[in-house]
């Protein structure tokens, strides 16, 4: 894989109950050893395909575990060490994007990238030595062109995007600790995931979760 400070996997998923029963034709083949992702064309089989080449290509039966341990491990090992980091998936409603980032809970193989990070970096925490960490964690929702806070009083209320000349484009929200970060998850993650139309594909929906990460040594 290469050292681009920004790398592009892509995932495909298998079809769907409903694609299955329109009898739909498969016409995506990933070759994960070159990270390729290739297309035919269902209309005219005879004519060539066109191959995308990515930093990852997953195949319909991989399984979340993999994707996290080639690609997001790094990147959390990364902001454990105090370094940036952002994870972040794109694609029309019902392509996988909730399966990928909040998972599942059986098999534990597909549990999903966000609930990874989370044991990483308390798994890192609990084990580190003369060090004081603050994690303080915000949840963002844009949907339909609209941010709410999924951790504040009111998640229906509409928030402003503000911009400052050292900060930069920003939402002003109370940052909330994370010893309910389990309860954060099941409640808001997945009632998301359920309740967004699969009909509603030009609605673009985002979940932002910011850790914000203060490490301090402690010397003797």
């Amino acid at each position: 894989m290469s050292a681009e400070c920004v790398k592009v996997i892509v995932r495909c998923r298998p079809m769907n109950e409903r694609e299955n029963n329109l009898n739909c034709k498969t016409v995506v083949k990933i070759d994960a050893t070159r990270a390729q992702c290739i297309l035919n064309n269902p209309a005219d089989e005879s004519s060539p395909p066109k191959i995308f080449t990515f930093d990852g290509a997953y195949d319909r039966d991989s399984v979340t575990e993999q994707i996290y341990n080639e690609i997001s491990y790094p990147l959390i090992e990364g902001v454990t060490e105090g370094y940036n980091g952002t994870i972040f998936a794109y694609g029309q409603t019902g392509c996988g994007k909730s399966f990928t980032m909040q998972g599942v809970k059986d098999p534990t193989a597909q549990r999903g990238i966000i609930p990874r990070s989370f044991e990483h970096i308390f798994e890192t925490v609990s084990i580190a030595e003369n060090t004081k960490f603050l994690i303080r964690a915000s949840y963002l929702e844009i949907y339909n062109e609209e941010i709410h806070d999924l951790l504040g009083k009111d998640t229906k209320s509409s928030m402003s995007l503000k911009e400052h000349p050292e900060k930069g484009v920003y939402v002003q929200v109370e940052l909330k600790t994370l010893s309910q970060r389990s309860h954060i998850l099941n409640d808001y993650g997945q009632r998301d995931a359920q309740y967004c139309p699969v009909e509603a594909i030009n609605l673009i929906i985002a979940i932002l979760f910011s850790f914000m990460n203060y490490k301090k040594n402690i010397r003797g």
